[in-house]
């Protein structure tokens, strides 16, 4: 379990994470301000020091920005990590729409040669680019 608070000291986050650290749940916490009591409490602090805001009360210019660029960093690790990521493209994701099965043509292309309506074929039969680039590649 992440917790998540610019502060480090947001009560309902605190308790999420001693309630996960009583049943044995692996925790951490994203926050952007030094020695804070979710930071003791965390098993795997990440303390983000951000400093004071330019306009008192908006945390989402400096803090918010900073929590945002380590969750996508860690995001994209745990995606690396779990092997969902071949070179520096994601070939497991969902192909939800015209613009993500776009990109899984052409990823598909990217990696085996193919052209576009080849591509095309492969992600339509397979319904997964990483299915489309094992099959082509093992040919």
């Amino acid at each position: 379990m992440l917790g998540i608070a610019a502060s480090g000291s947001t009560p309902y986050v605190i308790g999420g994470l001693e309630a996960a650290n009583e049943a044995g749940v692996t925790t951490g916490c994203l926050v952007c301000n030094a020695n804070t009591p979710m930071a003791e409490i965390a098993k795997f602090p990440i303390e983000v020091i951000t400093g004071p805001e330019f306009v008192t009360g908006s945390t989402r210019m400096k803090a918010g920005t900073a929590q945002k660029l380590v969750l996508n960093m860690l995001s994209t690790s745990v995606m690396i990590k779990l092997g969902r990521v071949k070179g520096n493209k994601m070939v497991d994701m969902q192909l939800t729409n015209t613009k993500l099965f776009n990109r899984g043509t052409r990823i598909i292309m990217e990696e085996t040669g193919v052209n576009q309506e080849k591509a095309n074929e492969l992600l339509e039969k397979y319904g997964s680019v990483r299915k489309a680039i094992e099959y082509m590649l093992h040919l």
